[in-house]
C-alpha cells in the first residue's frame, strides 16, 4: 500500500513539472526596414531630403542609337545624375525620388556626315524615379513634360539639332551586389529638328554605385 501510495505521489509531481513548463513564446516579427538603406540592407534609412547621386558604373557608356540591334548613334562616357529622396517607406513599400540633374559628355558619333558632337542633353526636368516595393526601378515624366533629349551634332551639312521624346517611362532593374540601376533600350520617337535626324532612337546605360551624398563618406544604397 505504501509503495502505491509513492508512485501515485510521483505520478502526480511528474504532471505537475509538466505543466509548469513554460509556453513557447510566439515568434517574433522581422524588424520593419526601409526600402532604401545606405551600405547594406541593415543600414540607416535614407532620409527625405537627402541627396543620391550617381555616375555611370566603371567601364561602361551611355548610348543613343538609332536601332535595338545596331550601334550606330552617340556614345557618351560621362553621364552623372543627381536626385532628392522624397519618401523612403519600410520594404515592401516604394519610395520615390526627383531626378533634378542629368548631364551628358565626353560623347562621341559615329553616324555618317556627323563630324562631332556639340551637346547631348536632358529637358523638362525633374523626373520622378521610384525603386522598391518589388517593382522595377521607374524614372517618369514630371510635372515640366515628357522626358526629353536633344542632340546637337557639327556635320558635313552644317549644325543640326535633333530632338527627341520617351512617350511613357524609363523601366529599368537595380542590382544590390554592384548598387547600379540599369536602363536599356528605352525608346524614344523624333519631336523635332532637322529632317536628316533619325526618326527614333534606343537610350541604355547602367550608373552606380547609387550613393547617398547627404551621409558622411557617401555610402552606397541598397534597394530593399
Amino acid at each position: 500500500m505504501r509503495i502505491r501510495t509513492c508512485l501515485a505521489l510521483a505520478a502526480a509531481a511528474a504532471t505537475l513539472a509538466v505543466g509548469a513548463v513554460p509556453a513557447s513564446a510566439a515568434p517574433t516579427a522581422p524588424a520593419a526596414v526601409p526600402v532604401l538603406s545606405t551600405g547594406d540592407a541593415a543600414g540607416a534609412a535614407v532620409a527625405a531630403g537627402d541627396t543620391l547621386v550617381a555616375s555611370l558604373a566603371a567601364g561602361t557608356k551611355a548610348t543613343f542609337y538609332s536601332a535595338t540591334t545596331g550601334a550606330t548613334g552617340v556614345t557618351c562616357g560621362v553621364s552623372p545624375f543627381t536626385a532628392r529622396a522624397l519618401t523612403n517607406p519600410d520594404a515592401p513599400g516604394t519610395a520615390t525620388a526627383s531626378l533634378t540633374g542629368m548631364s551628358f559628355g565626353s560623347c562621341t558619333a559615329n553616324v555618317t556626315g556627323v563630324t562631332s558632337v556639340k551637346s547631348l542633353t536632358v529637358g523638362n526636368l525633374a523626373y520622378s524615379l521610384s525603386l522598391g516595393g518589388g517593382q522595377p526601378v521607374v524614372l517618369a515624366a514630371g510635372a515640366a513634360g515628357p522626358i526629353q533629349a536633344s542632340a546637337v551634332l557639327n556635320s558635313w551639312f552644317g549644325t543640326l539639332t535633333c530632338t527627341y521624346q520617351l512617350s511613357g517611362a524609363f523601366t529599368g532593374t537595380s542590382d544590390n551586389a554592384t548598387h547600379t540601376l540599369s536602363f536599356r533600350n528605352e525608346h524614344f520617337v523624333k519631336s523635332g529638328g532637322s529632317g536628316l535626324c533619325p526618326g527614333e532612337g534606343y537610350f541604355s546605360a547602367t550608373y552606380g554605385p547609387l550613393a547617398d551624398s547627404s551621409r558622411a563618406g557617401s555610402p552606397v544604397v541598397h534597394v530593399n
